[in-house]
């Protein structure tokens, strides 16, 4: 009797442990189905992005990171990651912070960078977007952000240009890869003409390697044309000899295709660092105006104009005439590398004359 319950008790312990271990495992899969799926709802809301939409008339100001630059119109980025596209207009004052008398500076709206860091008050227009009334940065914001700025964003009459050339190119790359599948069965089958065919393909690789070369191009500027013009002290005022310079140099940009215009402004060592920042300025400004008044040079094929003040200098300040040198604005007219490269060519090798009599003809290949 003693043993039958000692069995009895056994098992009941056995089938209770049984049913503890199922019970673990199901809370356990609940728990990693949970925690999945909060995961996945956590990532969906993080790669969501908002955008925020103006009542119109609404007044308002934001304070954000400039992360979209087009022509008319900007995108902040505010510290929740909400996203304002804001219009600029004429009437739209854009000024540093501080200064005299906390006047602040005044710049052009082409001063408004990717990466810069701005303050912005308007209204929203029926569009949803708000209209800039005022745009507020700091000095060192807009260095980091010019020095973030590469050297030329890429234009809109160049991106239409390169994608047209870039489809022309990828069409030629894919014709080239099926010379090359052509190409080898045609080694295969034919007489003698497995040598021709590698060759072949060795032309083709090449053709599709400096195709791929030149997509890379696209986004590549190469100086075509440098001058250097200089300026009187204290002066921003161009002389004669300067404006025919700046002739000379616009009609060659506008001969070429896919250009940009550099200008940098640069002083001697005479006067406080601030006065030579703002001479400099004034300087490289006086040239963007003569080309864009003079020559109808488009602002947007034009970089961001920097005065660099004293620093950069080439010549020798202690001299009268190193300081003569380094009164000047550095013009350079940059012209993307990917479009005047040649096109690739490939040049295909003759197939050998004989032919076994059961081989089909080969195909010409498309050039």
């Amino acid at each position: 009797m003693n043993i039958r319950n000692s069995r009895q008790a056994r098992f009941v312990a056995l089938l209770c442990g049984l049913l503890l271990s199922f019970a673990t495992v199901s809370f356990a899969q609940d728990s990693t189905q949970t925690t999945t799926s909060a995961t996945q709802t956590t990532i969906q809301t993080a790669s969501t992005t908002r955008a925020r939409s103006v009542t119109s008339g609404q007044k308002m100001k934001i304070t954000g990171i400039v992360v979209r630059r087009d022509a008319d119109t900007f995108t902040v980025r505010d510290t929740t990651g909400v996203d304002t596209v804001v219009r600029l207009t004429d009437a739209t004052s854009v000024k540093t912070k501080g200064g005299f008398l906390r006047g602040g500076t005044n710049y052009g709206q082409t001063s408004i960078l990717r990466g810069l860091r701005v303050e912005v008050q308007g209204r929203g227009d029926d569009s949803g977007q708000l209209i800039a009334e005022q745009v507020r940065f700091s000095d060192t914001d807009l260095r980091v952000a010019q020095s973030i700025e590469s050297r030329a964003t890429p234009l809109e009459e160049r991106t239409s240009t390169a994608e047209n050339r870039i489809g022309q190119v990828e069409q030629n790359a894919q014709r080239l890869s099926g010379q090359i599948d052509e190409l080898a069965a045609v080694s295969n089958a034919a007489r003698g003409g497995a040598r021709a065919a590698q060759e072949t393909a060795d032309a083709a690789v090449a053709g599709v390697n400096a195709t791929n070369e030149r997509i890379s191009s696209l986004d590549d500027y190469v100086p075509q044309e440098t001058t250097s013009i200089n300026f009187g002290v204290g002066s921003a005022v161009l002389t004669r000899d300067s404006k025919a310079k700046l002739d000379d140099l616009a009609q060659k940009a506008l001969n070429a295709r896919g250009y940009v215009i550099e200008i940098a402004g640069f002083t001697d060592s005479t006067g406080s660092v601030e006065r030579n920042r703002q001479l400099s300025q004034r300087r490289a400004d006086s040239v963007v105006r003569y080309l864009a008044e003079n020559h109808r040079i488009p602002l947007r094929r034009i970089v961001t104009p920097f005065g660099y003040g004293e620093s950069q200098a080439v010549a020798d300040n202690h001299t009268r005439t190193g300081r003569a040198e380094n009164r000047r604005v550095e013009v350079r007219v940059l012209v993307n590398r990917g479009l005047t490269q040649p096109a690739p060519t490939v040049n295909v090798p003759s197939q050998p004359a004989t032919q076994s009599s059961s081989t089909p003809p080969a195909t010409t290949p498309n050039q």
